[in-house]
């Protein structure tokens, strides 16, 4: 490609990253989250480009940022660039740095959302003021959005934006988002890059038992406790069945590819043996799941109370809902009632597609020893919301990172950092994507 990305691009990347990060966007839920002050300092640097962001709010403080720049080709169509804003709670004593410092330390830009996603915020900040400077269009409309409560409900960010300002996302057929093109290492100095093409279905579940209440001392049939504890060692013990999804048979098939071993979709597990560290990949779907996660029940120890509740983390596989709802009638049986705490869709993106070539494309040029990659998230991302609008969702957040990095430990998880060599290696990919998309 002709054009590249500018000194001041790769140095912007580094201290946004750094910027947002000392912002403290904690969403511990519940509504328990302010994301304006982030939202006003990524407005601030698009409009220093000249590009007009809209400030949008369902509440007070959780504040979603909109933009749109212009594209060359006004009958393409166009696409979404979403990364959100908040971050999940970190405690400062269980770090090596404080997670709210930004610190950057020997190459390395460390705190609270540094993964998780304000490197991806930053990099496309970096990106579209590049373009600014050195007088580049891309070739089809760019709709930028930065969004509030990502990490709870999304029901003040994305959800809130597709349902009451669908009109900024007019003509987006597809959209990245987070996640996708990181480096993985598989231990026998293979570099592999997975792009996301699905989403695994959110399915955070109630669980309620009623039962007699009464003494503690007393036999009691009817207790609340041991029929809502039944229910959730039932759904823990659980072995969900094999489900291949397109998305995971053509990971597989493409991963079998990059080792020179036969493809035998029909013996799942011997395949996944073959291929080692890289089956990591692909395991957490090829299932449904349903893991408990929370009880409530009683408030003094010799009373029986009268109802129980347990919440459990459940997934289901794109066109898996309806297997996973009646086993879940099943496994909680006739005395313990469930419902959706909150849900969002499963979805699938074609790995065939243009897009999906020119993604594969931009990471080539600049990881040539890597080997690109489709594969579906066991987790969801704002991708579910947007795609309310009927927008393809793919998860491209590109990095290049070191061999014993552990990304997948960085998502919630302590001491959170991001190489600036990664950063920078995002800059110049999504740089690319971007032009050509």
């Amino acid at each position: 490609m002709a054009e590249q990305v500018d000194e001041q691009a790769l140095a912007e990347v580094v201290t946004y990253t750094s910027d947002l990060i000392r912002i403290d966007t904690t969403n511990r839920g519940g509504g328990d989250c302010r994301e304006r002050p982030a939202a006003e300092y990524a407005a601030a640097r698009l409009a220093e480009a000249g590009i007009e962001p809209a400030l949008l709010e369902r509440t007070e403080g959780r504040t979603n940022v909109v933009a749109r720049v212009e594209g060359t080709d006004p009958a393409a169509g166009a696409l979404l660039l979403h990364g959100h804003l908040d971050v999940v709670p970190a405690a400062a004593g269980d770090w090596t740095v404080h997670p709210f410092s930004g610190e950057i330390r020997d190459g390395i830009v460390w705190g609270r959302g540094a993964v998780d996603m304000k490197n991806m915020d930053a990099m496309i900040l970096a990106v579209v003021r590049g373009w600014a400077r050195r007088g580049v269009r891309p070739r089809r409309d760019i709709v930028i959005a930065f969004t509030a409560d990502e990490e709870a409900s999304a029901v003040d960010g994305a959800g809130f934006l597709a349902d009451r300002h669908a009109a900024l996302f007019e003509g987006c057929t597809e959209a990245v988002g987070e996640s996708g093109a990181f480096t993985f290492h598989d231990g026998g100095g293979r570099q592999i890059y997975p792009i996301a093409a699905g989403e695994r279905g959110t399915a955070w579940l109630k669980l309620t038992a009623r039962g007699r209440a009464g003494h503690g001392s007393k036999v009691n049939q009817d207790n609340a406790v041991t029929r809502l504890a039944g229910a959730v060692a039932r759904i823990g013990a659980h072995e969900w069945p094999l489900r291949l999804t397109p998305t995971v048979r053509a990971a597989l098939t493409e991963l079998a590819a990059v080792y020179g071993i036969e493809t035998d979709l029909a013996d799942v597990d011997a395949l996944l043996d073959k291929l080692g560290p890289a089956a990591g990949l692909v395991e957490p779907t090829l299932r449904n799941s349903a893991n408990p996660t929370m009880l409530d029940a009683g408030y003094k120890v010799n009373v029986i109370p009268g109802e129980a509740v347990a919440y459990v983390d459940g997934r289901f596989l794109p066109g898996g809902e309806d297997e996973f709802r009646a086993t879940l009638d099943r496994l909680t049986g006739p005395d313990v009632e469930w419902e959706f705490h909150h849900r969002e869709v499963a979805l699938q993106a074609p790995v065939d597609s243009p897009i999906f070539a020119r993604m594969r494309a931009a990471v080539e040029e600049f990881a040539p020893e890597g080997h690109v990659v489709p594969f579906s998230m066991s987790g969801g991302t704002d991708a579910k919301q947007f795609s309310r609008l009927g927008i393809t969702g793919y998860g491209f957040t590109p990095l290049r990172l070191p061999d014993g990095y552990d990304y997948a430990a960085m998502f919630h998880g302590v001491d959170e950092r991001v190489p600036v060599e990664a950063l920078h290696f995002g800059v110049r990919v999504l740089d690319r994507f971007l032009r050509t998309a």
